[in-house]
């Protein structure tokens, strides 16, 4: 009876050449662990940038103001003509880098995209720069109908990147809505304009001018394009975070002409009580006749 002498530990063939080319991938192998260019520890890298607690402005005198730091949030609102899923919560405006170019590259690559999620912790992807469109106004306070820019710097501390949007065309609109797309870029130009305008249509013009307030309702309008930045709460992407919703610059309107809440936005700013947590974390105050009628009962409203 014939007897199989040969086993996976007898070296037949090119044994050596195998040997050495296990060799020189361990060796490479190693080589890149050392200089920090394996493909885990980029990912570790950029996940740490973007989502590297940050510190939002404080506002003193409660408006907003060139130099701050803030969150963009689309508040939560019910659903009623939405079709499908329908994602609820506050969202916040968010960077969402390529999938891919996350696995090529250390650093963040331009034209980045954008995204809005459920969170409402400022960290290095959320975390925007109200910039001036001039010369340089830093310490100013924000007004309605003002140019202005809003940069992020993704938690990086040499990049800046510009909240952009341009005509949408074939080849250029969002992914889902095929609407007019919203991108960040690094380069300086009419597209990175934005204007704020007062919630209330019938009261825009008289507040034209006048401060913006911190933690308040407004519309965000692309000066070059005349659209309202937006979110689709029912259009999801596939990010590198996760499943997320789109960002577009759409201008929705209801029957009486008045923005939708997909185009309600607040600037939020810093707690002066916690470092890492924003004004929305504090508590709202009772009203003035529950306060009234829980002293009338002898509650303790403290």
């Amino acid at each position: 009876m014939a007897q199989n002498l040969y086993c996976p530990r007898v070296r037949m063939g090119n044994w050596n050449e195998d040997i050495y080319l296990e060799e020189e991938y361990m060796k490479d192998f190693l080589d890149k662990r050392e200089k920090g260019e394996l493909l885990i520890q980029r990912n570790r890298r950029l996940k740490k940038n973007l989502l590297r607690p940050m510190q939002l402005s404080i506002s003193e005198d409660g408006y907003i103001h060139y130099g701050d730091k803030v969150m963009l949030l689309n508040p939560n609102y019910p659903e009623k003509e939405e079709a499908g899923l329908f994602q609820c919560g506050d969202l916040s405006l968010c960077m969402t880098p390529d999938e891919i170019s996350t696995h090529l590259y250390d650093e963040l690559e331009v034209p980045c995209g954008l995204s809005a999620t459920t969170t409402r912790i400022p960290v290095g992807r959320n975390t925007f720069t109200i910039l001036s469109a001039g010369k340089d106004a830093t310490g100013q306070v924000l007004r309605y109908g003002q140019d202005f820019y809003l940069g992020i710097t993704g938690g990086f501390e040499n990049k800046m990147l510009y909240l952009s949007s341009d005509h949408r065309t074939l080849l250029k609109s969002s992914k889902k809505s095929w609407l007019q797309e919203v991108y960040l870029t690094d380069e300086v130009s009419h597209l990175n304009c934005w204007q704020a305008s007062f919630l209330d249509p019938q009261l825009r013009l008289e507040f034209e001018g006048f401060p913006i307030q911190a933690n308040e309702k407004i519309v965000i309008y692309h000066h070059y394009t005349n659209r309202a930045l937006a979110v689709h709460r029912n259009l999801f992407l596939r990010t590198y975070f996760g499943k997320e919703v789109e960002v577009a610059a759409h201008t929705h309107l209801d029957s009486h002409k008045v923005e939708k809440p997909k185009n309600h936005w607040i600037l939020v700013t810093g707690n002066p009580r916690n470092d890492f947590s924003t004004m929305l974390d504090l508590p709202k105050p009772p009203a003035k006749d529950t306060q009234a009628m829980e002293q009338a009962m002898g509650l303790d409203t403290q």
